[in-house]
């Protein structure tokens, strides 16, 4: 706590862009924007006219904020955790340049507001979901990282409901669309984070997360994970143009992006070293920005 309290000090003497960025920081902008993307994409895919650019703009402040605020009360409950490994070290609560009471409420604010925004300005049930992303993400996903490798699945569906979020946006109501996205990107986070547990294992150990790697350290169960989640992603990937929701151009491509991943799912349960680790996590990376640029692209007009 001395270390807190002399960061403190150290704090008030920043910049005040300096102190900007600690906080952009301590909210994981770079994570935000991905949950901004897949939100945008589920928002096109249900738009069924044209898309109310306006109303967009909304939401993409609505879930900033409530994302960015949950991130950050993500960071003041895992002080301790993230103070033990290397790469959270230098973290903005954890080397002091913010104090741990600041990132509480810097949290709580910004999680109300955006939940707030959402509600007023949006639509109730987009806010509704979104709390439900907070909820399980805070009080589901985070505890359990600490008692159960089934922690990576309660995780899965929290980060795979934002198209849902931009879906009844954009209609009002979640439609099957919006489960085919649902279920799209809660497959590909399975083989993404367990790619990362895996180049990561002994800094999750260090910290006491007890997810499959860290238990599984021959690999055999992580690997059947990603290889089972992998299969899976394939099939399901081929589900927006079987419903309607794309042309021929996005299944052709999904099918190969799809056998593509599988490939290095494979690769990963075979060898599972970090270099093969390093590799899915890359292809996991590229994956899916192209799946939904492709679904984007080549959208078939909703009714």
């Amino acid at each position: 706590m001395m270390e807190f309290r002399t960061a403190t000090v150290r704090v008030a003497r920043v910049p005040a862009y300096q102190r900007l960025l600690d906080y952009l920081e301590l909210a994981k902008m770079r994570l935000v924007l991905m949950i901004l993307v897949v939100t945008l994409v589920g928002f096109y895919m249900g738009a069924p006219g044209p898309v109310d650019w306006w109303q967009v703009q909304h939401l993409l402040v609505g879930v900033a904020l409530a994302a960015g605020g949950a991130l950050a009360l993500n960071a003041y409950i895992e002080i301790e955790a993230d103070a033990l490994m290397p790469r959270t070290q230098t973290r903005p609560v954890q080397d002091g340049r913010i104090p741990p009471s600041a990132a509480l409420w810097f949290g709580i604010v910004t999680t109300a507001s955006g939940l707030l925004y959402l509600t007023l300005l949006v639509e109730p049930w987009s806010a509704c979901i979104t709390s439900a992303i907070v909820g399980s993400y805070l009080f589901g996903y985070t505890p359990l990282k600490m008692k159960t490798s089934l922690c990576s699945l309660v995780g899965a569906v929290a980060g795979a409901l934002p198209p849902v979020v931009g879906w009844v946006a954009a209609r009002g109501s979640a439609g099957n669309g919006a489960w085919v996205l649902f279920a799209i990107l809660f497959l590909w986070q399975i083989p993404h984070s367990l790619a990362i547990a895996r180049l990561y294992r002994d800094d999750y150990a260090r910290a006491g997360f007890r997810i499959l790697p860290v238990l599984d350290p021959e690999g055999w169960s992580t690997g059947r994970h990603v290889v089972i989640h992998s299969l899976a992603l394939l099939a399901v990937g081929l589900l927006p143009t079987l419903v309607g929701m794309t042309g021929v151009v996005y299944f052709v491509a999904a099918l190969l992006l799809g056998l593509v991943f599988l490939g290095f799912g494979i690769d990963l349960a075979r060898a599972y070293t970090t270099v093969a680790a390093r590799r899915l996590l890359f292809v996991s990376l590229v994956y899916l920005p192209l799946i939904f640029l492709l679904m984007a692209l080549d959208k078939v007009p909703q009714s």
